[in-house]
């Protein structure tokens, strides 16, 4: 059976993706969401901006902060790259599943030794892509059984949770068991397009699968009131 992420408050299920171009935009988003949202992702496209120091401040002002930039190196190369991250005080960060169970056993070795211990999540297969794109990229089996293998060799290697799109959070479940934490992008609630996301699902459908924490971006920060647009995804959520 499915099971929900334990003691966790809706607002800490809750991650809002923070994909803008510079420190002010982002600032300006976590302004205008309030206490509606604690839990932060800051990605390539803001990293890559605004660097180290956009995810200080938000850990400083009290957020959370999930730091996507999903390492995919050699073991000791990304062993030293958690370790950084690490340092920046954030409570999740991903690696890619597809590095290899050495890569992952690296990171979340690299996790463990340091002081503010974040959670490493594997990410398994983007969620921009379907079942037609992997013949391109080599995969001949069906795009869940993928997931489920890389979410497996997540586990051995010690990781703490794995991200995947809602549609194959309750095959992961049961694949793995109930501790690890399933982190699922490509959440549009009702209503709202999917973008550029190929594999989607409503708030409240991915954690009654079993996702533990829930990942939104644009159905929330482009928004006319973002607060008022997180506020309506929570409540959704606590209808799970």
């Amino acid at each position: 059976m499915p099971i929900q992420s334990s003691h966790l408050e809706l607002r800490d299920k809750l991650i809002i993706a923070l994909d803008v171009s510079t420190s002010a935009e982002a600032r300006d988003l976590v302004a205008k969401i309030g206490d509606s949202a604690h839990f932060y992702k800051v990605g390539l496209q803001l990293f890559a901006a605004a660097g180290p120091q956009v995810v200080r401040d938000l850990v400083q002002s009290g957020k959370k902060v999930f730091l996507d930039l999903k390492f995919h190196d050699i073991p000791n190369t990304v062993a030293g790259a958690v370790k950084s991250a690490s340092e920046l005080g954030v409570s999740m960060l991903t690696v890619h599943a597809a590095g290899g169970a050495k890569m992952l056993a690296a990171a979340a070795q690299a996790s463990g030794q340091s002081k503010s211990a974040p959670r490493i999540l594997a990410v398994t297969m983007l969620t921009s892509l379907a079942a037609d794109d992997l013949p391109e990229i080599g995969i001949s089996g069906a795009l869940a059984d993928q997931v489920v293998r890389l979410a497996q060799v997540a586990k051995r290697a010690g990781c703490h949770g794995v991200v995947a799109s809602p549609l194959e959070v309750s095959q992961i479940r049961n694949a793995v068991g109930k501790e690890m934490l399933i982190v699922t992008p490509g959440i549009r609630p009702a209503g709202s397009g999917s973008d550029d996301q190929a594999r989607t699902a409503g708030p409240a459908e991915a954690l009654r699968a079993g996702a533990t924490h829930l990942v939104v971006g644009r159905p929330i920060t482009s928004a006319a009131q973002p607060s008022e647009a997180a506020k309506s995804i929570l409540k959704d959520m606590a209808s799970a």
